[in-house]
């Protein structure tokens, strides 16, 4: 095969393990911000609404993926995200932290282990909410 003529550069971001593959919507108590970008969007009423195609990494650090933190982190995921671009208000962090716990236990993880990573990403998160560690886009070839 031929290699192509014009070489046209790729941009991409890594880091990612799962994909949403249908719009989800979902009740939260982080109220009075109105936030809507390309796959993510949080009404004032706390009505936060994650478009299909969205991307995130499931759990971090020891925390093992299972069907019981699979919504829990897409949730949490997509509310750092905000954090990260700096269009949700440090303030409303624990809040997130707190959607994570409850969407854990919602769906029937033990109440250990829900406690376990919610204290982790209590002592832990603040730098993965920072703006700083936000995905770096990456160029190819």
């Amino acid at each position: 095969m031929e290699p192509a003529k014009n070489k046209v550069q790729i941009r991409y971001m890594g880091g990612y393990r799962y994909q949403l593959m249908e719009g989800y919507s979902v009740q939260t108590k982080i109220f009075g911000q109105l936030i809507d970008n390309k796959y993510i969007r949080l009404q004032t009423d706390g009505v936060l609404t994650i478009s299909s195609g969205y991307c995130w990494d499931g759990a971090s650090g020891p925390a093992v993926d299972s069907k019981t933190i699979m919504r829990g982190s897409l949730i949490h995921d997509a509310l750092y995200q905000l954090l990260r671009l700096e269009v949700l208000a440090e303030k409303f962090r624990q809040a997130c932290d707190r959607e994570l716990y409850t969407t854990c236990r919602d769906d029937g993880m033990s109440w250990i282990r829900a406690n376990y990573i919610y204290q982790a990403v209590r002592w832990f998160g603040r730098s993965s909410a920072a703006a700083e560690n936000r995905r770096v886009i990456q160029e190819a070839p």
